[in-house]
């Protein structure tokens, strides 16, 4: 019999990309979306998944849950706000904190007891055991004290996957790459950037997703005791200058960027998370070159 997930926030880029790779793999899909969701990552899997809506009670989540029964359950979603408002906390909190405690409520309930869930390398600002970067870090961290809940009392199990910045085709998040992969485009525009002194570590999404697969073996082999947590990171770190100089390499264009002409942020990451907590199993195949001729090709 082939394996059953659902995945969260599968309309995103990590999700979607998930549930593609999911699929191709034989799993049955079910995923879990709001009313206002656009499907526009999900295009041509009609047929192939189902889509669950959640209208925000936990009651929705049980009755899905008591249909789908699945094997593990994929939480990607998540509200990413570098810099919040006062009127997007509430925000926060529901997709942050209230809808992950609904989703583990529903899996105890129904005798599901494996997730993945995914945090952010961002809950380690300075490179700290804790110390978030900014309310959404901090909402990361307060549902890893739930999940710590779920998994010591209610035994589910559990592995966290801490991202840093991933990249690949499709990815349409106003990021670095995106904004870089715009601009050789224009004739007449200028991007002020930084001094660009910012050390990244970029992961291609297929490695990401490989991560994903890898925790999901662990975890269905009964490998995992108690709650894990692993960073998905590269030893391939640059500065963003550095970063740039590659992409203008690859692309054999020079791209018309004004070094220093914006300030760093608050709390801007200058160095990031380096955990040796690696996930057993993997590590990453695609170099950032490969990685990057790809997406600018």
């Amino acid at each position: 019999m082939s394996r059953r997930a659902i995945v969260t926030g599968a309309t995103g880029f990590v999700g979607s990309n998930l549930v593609r790779r999911l699929i191709e793999d034989g799993w049955q899909v079910s995923i879990i979306t709001r009313d206002n969701s656009n499907f526009d990552k999900l295009d041509g899997l009609e047929g192939q998944i189902s889509a669950f809506t959640y209208d925000g009670a936990v009651e929705r989540m049980l009755e899905i849950f008591s249909i789908v029964k699945p094997d593990i359950v994929f939480h990607t979603a998540a509200l990413v706000l570098t810099d919040h408002q006062p009127d997007q906390i509430d925000a926060l909190i529901r997709s942050n904190i209230l809808f992950g405690t609904h989703l583990l409520e529903a899996m105890d309930k129904n005798q599901v007891n494996k997730m993945i869930n995914t945090g952010t390398s961002w809950q380690h600002f300075e490179d700290a055991e804790y110390d978030p970067v900014c309310l959404y870090a901090a909402t990361k961290q307060a549902f890893e004290a739930i999940l710590a809940y779920y998994s010591n009392v209610k035994g589910i199990k559990i592995i966290t996957l801490k991202l840093l910045d991933n990249y690949g085709a499709g990815d349409t998040r106003p990021k670095l790459l995106a904004l870089l992969n715009k601009l050789r485009q224009s004739t007449n525009q200028t991007l002020g950037m930084t001094k660009g002194e910012q050390i990244i570590n970029l992961v291609h999404i297929r490695d990401v997703i490989n991560a994903y697969l890898v925790s999901a073996e662990r975890l269905l082999n009964n490998w995992v005791q108690e709650y894990e947590s692993y960073s998905v990171s590269t030893e391939e770190m640059l500065s963003v200058k550095q970063l740039v100089e590659l992409i203008e390499e690859i692309l054999e264009l020079k791209l018309p960027i004004e070094w220093g002409a914006r300030p760093y942020r608050e709390r801007e990451v200058m160095i990031p998370w380096s955990s040796e907590l690696k996930l057993p199993g993997w590590e990453p195949e695609i170099s950032l070159r490969a990685g990057l001729q790809e997406y600018l090709s």
